[in-house]
């Protein structure tokens, strides 16, 4: 039982990693120009900012004895960003498709860029917070069958001893998804899983073809 528990307190995760990602989706947001976002624009700022700063000041580590309620709210600031990015890259389309945007080209071109820098982060926090029941049960007795299929698990000669993902595992897994439109580091297991795969690609994919590249024809 000691030896489970030593085990458990070496798996707790640092819940600074994913607030410093949440963090930066907000200031992404915060630069898109006013045409591309949910109004007023303090709205989802203030959404994300008033619940994250206390649940980062007060619980810090993620750990089978949090509270119940963290975790759902963390889904919940991960899905306001979510339901943001989407809207912005519909209105983006939007303008495009219509010649209603009264951004420039340049502009269009960054805030592309800007929109595919969210969905990725906004992704890797989905991953993170998934696989296994979480970053509070991954490692313990508490956790569910794995969602994803990292190398180190198939080949754990390779790895650490007691090998773990962390937040960093899960953002390269969404990195490479949204570029490559299809999975390269870890592969999905669960519906549930190639569901947000499946999302983070289709997003991806129109932000960079068809957004990305009608910014640079108005630049040409």
């Amino acid at each position: 039982m000691e030896d489970e528990l030593q085990a458990e307190e070496h798996y707790r995760q640092d819940r600074w990693p994913a607030s410093i990602a949440l963090l930066a989706c907000v200031a992404l947001y915060i630069f898109l120009p006013d045409s591309l976002i949910i109004k007023p624009r303090w709205l989802v700022p203030v959404l994300e900012l008033l619940p994250l700063i206390p649940i980062v000041i007060t619980h810090r580590r993620r750990h089978p004895g949090e509270p119940t309620w963290t975790r759902p709210l963390s889904l919940i600031l991960i899905g306001v960003l979510n339901v943001a990015n989407i809207v912005s890259v519909t209105l983006l389309v939007h303008h495009l498709l219509h010649h209603t945007s009264p951004i420039d080209g340049r502009h269009l071109v960054y805030s592309a860029i800007l929109v595919w820098v969210t969905n990725v982060i906004v992704f890797s926090l989905w991953f993170w917070e998934l696989d296994r029941g979480g970053p509070a049960k991954r490692g313990t007795h508490l956790e569910r069958h794995p969602d994803f299929m990292f190398p180190q698990m198939d080949k754990p000669e390779f790895a650490e001893p007691h090998w773990q993902p962390r937040y960093m595992d899960y953002l390269y897994v969404a990195l490479t998804n949204s570029a490559a439109f299809s999975p390269t580091d870890a592969m999905p297991l669960t519906r549930t899983a190639k569901f947000l795969m499946a999302m983070g690609s289709i997003v991806s994919m129109v932000t960079i073809i068809v957004v990305a590249s009608r910014a640079i024809n108005i630049l040409q």
